[in-house]
């Protein structure tokens, strides 16, 4: 499919492909045969993303095929093509005509968070303005949801003034809905912005509160809520040992992997993904805190002990080996930190293009040498480095 095209352009080329009438598309999605033809003569250049996926599971093709080819952004701050993810979070919703419903926008947003996890931010950058028109119309409680993942994208690709905006809203539904465990989900995102903002002692405090408002008792907890008391910790431990807090830090760690024993392995449910918690996670979270402490021996030996066999989300796992290379580095062993970072420039791009510490660990290999290999140029460009 070629770029220019509308949606209505795609949804008849797919169609077509398919050998499908208007009307028996209609039939298979569930989609009105009115819609399907103003979709597909321009009268209606829009709908909404569940009624898009229904087109799209019909079609057997993604949905992000229907909304247009990824364009291969490199999708860090300041790209104009986040501008319809802006609009989408500042600006009234739009009347599409069919309106969203709980169980739609609840799949198109499990489909999401999944393109999230996969790294696949091009294609969650086309998804996401609909999700967030929907989400205007259904429970305060999914829109909270739909406002995490768009939150936690942009915090992801550092476009923090909007991340703020995005949890700010998401928290205020979530506690309008009466879920503090969704709420304390946008708590933990949000901690996650002010660590990258260096507000360490409000990330303490808010962490804290918000894992004394929540504690479970272990012995009768759900996995929900002990991964959600877990996350918290964490990111009190994270701020505290950047506050230069030792034992703060370490007394948090040993309260969220309490928490990981009890769950077992990594393990959360399909919205609130900062719930994927568990030995693993913590096990990560543990060398992370020695790479900030200075301590690169610790961080490798702890590093051997992250269990294999078992699931963090991705982007846990990738800034695990973001960690790994640091402390590699620290001990001058420039080739094994390059190795783990050429290995996820290969398995992550998308991720690591908008990681400024790959790019902070890439300078010091490089500043020194005289040549560079074809390899670190590669990787220079892979993390926007200038050489």
């Amino acid at each position: 499919m070629s770029q220019g095209q509308t949606i209505g352009d795609r949804i008849r080329e797919s169609r077509k492909r398919r050998g499908l009438s208007q009307r028996e598309l209609a039939q298979l999605s569930g989609v009105s045969i009115s819609l399907v033809r103003k979709l597909e003569q321009g009268e209606r250049q829009d709908t909404r993303t569940e009624t898009l996926r229904k087109l799209a599971v019909s079609l057997g093709v993604p949905t992000t095929a229907l909304l247009g080819d990824d364009p291969g952004l490199p999708l860090v701050a300041g790209e104009p093509a986040w501008e319809p993810v802006w609009q989408a979070l500042v600006s009234p919703a739009r009347d599409a005509g069919d309106p969203a419903t709980e169980d739609g926008l609840g799949r198109a947003l499990t489909a999401a968070v999944k393109l999230y996890h996969d790294n696949r931010y091009g294609d969650l950058a086309l998804v996401l303005p609909g999700l967030l028109r929907d989400a205007q119309a259904v429970t305060p409680l999914l829109r909270s949801r739909v406002l995490q993942l768009a939150g936690s994208l942009m915090v992801q690709t550092r476009q923090r003034d909007i991340a703020h905006i995005a949890l700010s809203r998401s928290l205020a539904d979530a506690e309008e809905s009466g879920s503090p465990l969704d709420a304390a989900s946008s708590i933990i995102t949000m901690c996650w912005l002010l660590l990258l903002e260096k507000e360490f002692d409000q990330v303490r405090t808010i962490a804290v509160q918000w894992a004394d408002r929540i504690e479970p008792k272990l012995s009768i907890a759900t996995v929900t809520q002990t991964s959600t008391w877990g996350w918290l910790l964490l990111r009190a431990s994270a701020a505290a040992i950047r506050d230069n807090r030792p034992g703060e830090a370490a007394q948090m760690m040993r309260l969220a992997e309490a928490a990981a024993i009890t769950v077992g392995h990594d393990r959360g449910s399909y919205h609130s993904y900062w719930t994927t918690f568990g030995p693993a996670t913590v096990a990560m979270k543990q060398v992370e805190n020695a790479v900030v402490d200075d301590k690169p021996d610790l961080a490798l030996a702890l590093a051997e002990k992250v269990p294999r066999d078992l699931r963090p989300t991705s982007d846990n796992r990738n800034r695990h080996l973001l960690d790994v290379a640091a402390a590699a580095l620290m001990l001058r062993r420039n080739a094994a930190a390059f190795d783990v970072l050429y290995r996820l420039s290969r398995e992550a791009p998308t991720w690591l293009a908008n990681q400024y510490m790959a790019k902070d660990l890439l300078a010091q290999i490089v500043t020194k040498r005289r040549t560079l290999t074809p390899q670190m140029r590669e990787l220079a460009d892979a993390v926007h480095l200038p050489l």
